[in-house]
């Protein structure tokens, strides 16, 4: 006797599996440092096909921000904030806060889209710690962001709120004894 399977069946199999759930991974130093392994992860995954937004909140000066993202490759869109320099220790001034708390919008509106398999949010602990970013809202977006979606953060002295919701942190060091 031959089994008849019908397309409830089928669907009944396929529903038991769970759904993938996402991972918040943290790449730090400590030092400032370009992730390069990151970007790399960014590619690959977009090549695979697999939706990928990377945001890089204090680098600035080719031109891109918020509302004008640049395709870098298929599904992998990139955004630095809308400032002609880069943001660092030194005084930043209104102007740029408004421009990087605009970006810290795009991100969370992007994050909450659901669009993304995977959001990079580059030197943001760096953002938080100049106190441009609240450290709450970035744990409370953790908290909210879609289960299957990947959001990697990087940047020395990530706050101890956010390592502790972390699946994964990755310290990077220099080995002088090489």
């Amino acid at each position: 006797m031959i089994a008849q399977v019908s397309p409830q069946m089928i669907e009944a199999e396929v529903s038991v599996l769970p759904d993938l759930e996402g991972m918040v991974q943290i790449f730090t130093a400590p030092h400032r440092n370009f992730f390069t392994n990151v970007v790399s992860q960014a590619i690959r995954n977009s090549a695979q096909g697999q939706t990928t937004l990377l945001i890089q909140f204090l680098k600035g000066g080719i031109g891109t921000g918020a509302n004008r993202p640049v395709q870098l490759c298929q599904n992998l869109k990139w955004v630095r904030c809308g400032l002609q320099k880069c943001v660092g220790q030194s005084e930043i001034s209104a102007d740029e806060t408004a421009e990087i708390l605009e970006l810290w919008n795009f991100a969370k509106e992007s994050v909450l889209s659901n669009t993304f398999n995977t959001v990079i949010f580059d030197e943001l602990s760096l953002a938080m710690n100049y106190n441009l970013i609240p450290e709450q809202e970035v744990v409370e977006l953790i908290h909210q962001r879609p289960r299957r979606l990947d959001l990697i953060l990087t940047g020395p002295n990530i706050p101890e709120s956010v390592l502790e919701i972390a699946d994964q942190v990755t310290e990077l060091r220099r080995n002088l004894y090489i």
